[in-house]
């Protein structure tokens, strides 16, 4: 396999989360032998991290993806990889009773502005129901959730529609999204390792696999597609 980077050159948070895993590896090890509960450092759930770039190199068994900071990083290519395309599709696809995943940005009057929007497909309807942080700007917050009313936003004169207000429900709570003009709407579909290319837009997971850090799932663009989170 091609050798990976040295740890300076590994994203920030991947380098984080090698650092907590070795802690907890340590920690496990200075255990007392007749402890009982002790956990292994074998059993220890592996730290998962997500990376969002630009490929650089692709092999059959490794990646190097320049991320959106400006770091590369190598990743081992998992046996079990998934991959998935992500591609765009129109606001007006957005009806009520569609399942969505939107990043957005809180707003003064307790809205949320959408950052981008993930129409779901049929079979991933109720993946990550909820609203949560997220990670991709500061403040920026994630909610999954079914549509249950879509308006038209009209601008200040009282003219046209511009961009959409989503009234969106969850188990335990409700989000109103205002979805700008020119907010990014996609969707996506199983995919394969023909579309990691260099070029190829990506945002990705990976953790350690036996000290090697792992591309366990790969979202990916086609001819230039540039993912928006």
């Amino acid at each position: 396999m091609k050798p990976l980077p040295a740890p300076a050159r590994l994203s920030p948070l991947f380098v984080a989360a090698t650092l907590i895993l070795g802690a907890g590896a340590a920690t496990a090890q200075t255990a007392p032998a007749a402890a009982p509960t002790a956990v292994s450092p074998a059993a220890a759930p592996a730290q998962t991290v997500r990376l969002r770039g630009t490929i650089e190199a692709a092999t059959p068994t490794s990646l190097t993806v320049k991320e959106r900071g400006g770091q590369t990083v190598t990743l081992a290519l998992s046996p079990t990889l998934v991959v998935q395309e992500v591609y765009p599709i129109a606001l007006a696809d957005i009806q009520p009773g569609s399942f969505i995943g939107t990043a957005a940005l809180p707003q003064a009057d307790g809205t949320q502005r959408a950052i981008a929007v993930t129409v779901f497909p049929e079979s991933a309807r109720g993946a990550g129901e909820g609203h949560r942080p997220f990670d991709l700007q500061p403040q920026s917050t994630m909610t999954n959730a079914t549509v249950a009313d879509v308006a038209g936003v009209s601008d200040a004169a009282g003219g046209a529609a511009k961009g959409r207000t989503l009234k969106l429900t969850y188990q335990g709570g409700e989000k109103t999204v205002i979805v700008p003009p020119g907010a990014p709407v996609v969707t996506f579909r199983g995919g394969d390792r023909s579309l990691l290319v260099p070029g190829a837009s990506v945002s990705l997971t990976a953790q350690e696999v036996n000290g090697t850090p792992t591309a366990t799932r790969i979202n990916a663009g086609r001819n230039g597609f540039a993912l928006p989170y």
